[in-house]
């Protein structure tokens, strides 16, 4: 029960790192390529893990790697998504991985029982909390954050599987190298140009939205089980919406209030019951 309690401790500091990274991408790919922001965050993360990547127990490099690979796929698609759509539309699509979290582990034999509900909530909470009349219809952009939401959804499924396998600092060191090992041959196709780098941008997306965030995560899912995870993480819009109040004075109107509301009560719902 300690670890449980702790994995969520970490869970939840993670949602409210990932809240404040919406603006701060979408901001860096309106002056950078994608390609060369999701290297650079990852180059930068795995240089806090160097000590790790020399004393790596046997057998991590290939689950680290899977790893790596779901995360190039979200991180990717998610930054060129957000060069068509809005954040709060993002925010919204990548919420469905709440919803593919508990489906694929289904399709897999895994019996889920009451998280569904708590899965459903969330999901309804965050379309609430995201929902703005002025925004046009769907585009491009859309699909591509749809991408994200499926490859996440296989990545928060396959790290609970090797995170209670490997120790989280290698296992996070393994990860955070792999993406920017696979993110360089994307950047060097796109080309490589540094003129313009929102370097403050970067220097925070690699270092507490990358290393720390990666690490709470691979740390957080050896306790938290998948599906209560992928409804926690749906506290993420529910603190970009307060840094938005908090820091820019944006206001809150009744839909979205109900919303922030909706995803507490599913986040309660899912964690109130011990992982068996």
């Amino acid at each position: 029960m300690r670890g449980y309690a702790l994995g969520l401790l970490a869970l939840n500091l993670l949602t409210l790192l990932w809240g404040t990274t919406f603006v701060v991408v979408k901001g860096a790919v309106a002056e950078m390529a994608p390609s060369l922001l999701v290297l650079l965050r990852f180059f930068l993360a795995s240089l806090f893990f160097l000590p790790w990547t020399f004393r790596l127990p046997k057998g991590v490099w290939g689950p680290g790697l899977e790893l790596a690979f779901w995360l190039l796929l979200g991180y990717a698609s998610q930054a060129v998504g957000l060069m068509y759509t809005s954040a709060s539309r993002s925010a919204f699509i990548t919420a469905l991985n709440v919803v593919f979290v508990p489906l694929l582990l289904s399709v897999a034999g895994r019996r889920l029982g009451p998280v569904w509900l708590a899965a459903f909530l969330a999901f309804l909470g965050v379309g609430l909390l995201s929902y703005d009349s002025r925004q046009p219809p769907l585009n491009v952009g859309d699909l591509w954050t749809l991408l994200t939401a499926l490859t996440y959804a296989l990545y928060i499924v396959r790290l609970e599987v090797h995170a209670k396998v490997f120790p989280s600092l290698p296992l996070t060191a393994v990860q955070v190298f792999g993406t920017a090992l696979l993110a360089l041959p994307w950047a060097l196709w796109e080309g490589v140009f540094l003129e313009g780098v929102p370097w403050g941008a970067v220097l925070y997306l690699g270092v507490a939205a990358t290393a720390l965030t990666t690490w709470l995560q691979t740390w957080g899912q050896k306790y938290v089980p998948a599906p209560q995870a992928a409804i926690l993480y749906t506290l993420e819009p529910v603190w970009a919406t307060l840094f938005a109040f908090l820091v820019l004075g944006e206001r809150l109107g009744i839909t979205g209030f109900l919303g922030a509301v909706l995803v507490v009560l599913a986040t309660l719902q899912a964690i109130r019951r011990s992982p068996t």
